[in-house]
């Protein structure tokens, strides 16, 4: 026990930045569990005090990113209602959580009277995507296209507007729910999502090829904008392919391609600085992801392993672990399991080294906890010695 006390340290950026090598310019706090209000205040909490005394300026969630530049406006010019931004700026349900609507008010608070600079930024990092299904490529390729067409001449441009509209079709044909477990209802390997694919390339090597001119005709902050819709228009063309895959690589590549779209944002947002990023664990571990559909075992690597290989120690990651979600039925931790024996501590939340704690348990190694609801992720012991920290909640209310 001596070894897991000397190891949990009470809660603050001050502890959580002591944890590591040097600040990083990601610093991942993941959730085992979504919507969980506890871990929401918990994460506004030091996403304030890293604003506030460590100068990061952008916070970044799973959230479809599409939606996420609706909050990103509001906060840094107080463009449109709260209550609206609230119902259109983010996915998943998220815009229904209190935490979330006190984050989205601190920031455009914070912001009033700041120059940019000085400003602090959201970003979704999700792709736009649900558990049904994708989004239509629409929104980001026409998007993309017109920002090209506004600034370069016509004739470098690889089709018209029309062109797009036509191949496009009907919104509904690219978010028919039934593909998800009909992979023959895709439209994602046609003809014409096979032209647009060719055609998103050829924009966004456009936009790349372009870009000084860009930045003088627009301003860096279009243009960075401009990025974002050429990366998840060219995301979703490859998440619709895989959805029409009949393989059993098919979900593999569908998580992968998720993950990959979320790891291109990620490394977007630490071009401009400093963030904290808020996440499930599982988005945002090192290790390569695993889970098992029906006999198969599915791999994958998630965004936080790819965006570690990009960044190395300028990604730190702290995973989130729980004691109870007594309103979900998840009642006390096993006395030997890792968030048993950090339960039995006596103050309500930690961050731990977790590599001081893996050396402490490592013989003989504590068995997992195993979850009674199926929303609640414990901790893999396995994975403790790569991770840079762990946060202990011991008990989430119900909000």
């Amino acid at each position: 026990m001596t070894g897991i006390t000397s190891a949990a340290h009470a809660v603050g950026h001050a502890t959580v930045l002591g944890l590591l090598p040097a600040r990083p310019r990601l610093l991942a706090l993941g959730e085992p569990t979504h919507g969980e209000e506890t871990l929401l205040e918990l994460r506004n909490d030091l996403f304030r005090q890293l604003v506030e005394r460590e100068h990061y300026r952008t916070i970044a969630i799973e959230s479809d990113c599409l939606l996420g530049l609706v909050v990103d406006d509001h906060v840094t010019s107080g463009a449109g209602r709260l209550d609206d931004v609230m119902a259109r700026g983010f996915s998943h349900g998220f815009g229904a959580h209190a935490a979330n609507r006190e984050l989205v008010r601190w920031m455009r608070a914070h912001n009033e009277g700041r120059p940019a600079s000085e400003q602090v930024r959201f970003a979704g990092i999700d792709g736009p995507l649900e558990i049904t299904g994708a989004a239509s490529p629409r929104q980001a390729l026409t998007a993309l296209h017109a920002y090209l067409a506004a600034r370069v001449d016509a004739d470098l441009l690889p089709c018209a507007a029309q062109t797009l509209d036509g191949l496009l079709g009907a919104d509904d044909r690219w978010t028919d729910p039934a593909v998800m477990m009909d992979p023959s209802r895709s439209v994602g390997r046609t003809p014409e999502a096979a032209r647009l694919r060719l055609l998103a390339d050829e924009l966004v090597a456009l936009l790349d090829e372009q870009t000084p001119h860009l930045i003088a005709a627009s301003s860096r902050e279009d243009w960075h904008r401009a990025r974002l819709y050429g990366r998840t228009a060219t995301g979703l063309l490859r998440y619709h392919f895989s959805m029409a895959d009949t393989s059993p690589a098919r979900m593999a590549r569908l998580l992968g391609v998720r993950d990959s779209m979320m790891a291109a944002n990620l490394l977007a947002v630490a071009e401009r600085g400093p963030a904290l990023v808020h996440a499930h664990n599982s988005h945002l571990q090192r290790p390569r992801s695993s889970m098992r559909m029906g006999d198969l075992p599915v791999h994958w690597w998630s965004a936080g392993a790819l965006v570690s290989a990009h960044l190395g120690e300028e990604y730190a990651f702290l995973a989130t672990a729980l004691g109870t979600i007594r309103h979900r039925g998840v009642d006390a931790p096993p006395a030997d399991t890792v968030e048993g024996l950090l339960y039995a501590l006596p103050e309500e939340r930690y961050v731990v080294d977790a590599r001081r704690l893996a050396t402490a348990l490592a013989d003989p190694p504590p068995p997992a906890r195993v979850s009674p609801w199926f929303g609640y992720a414990p901790l893999d012991p396995a994975q403790l010695a790569g991770t840079d920290g762990i946060v202990f909640v011991r008990d989430a209310r119900q909000g």
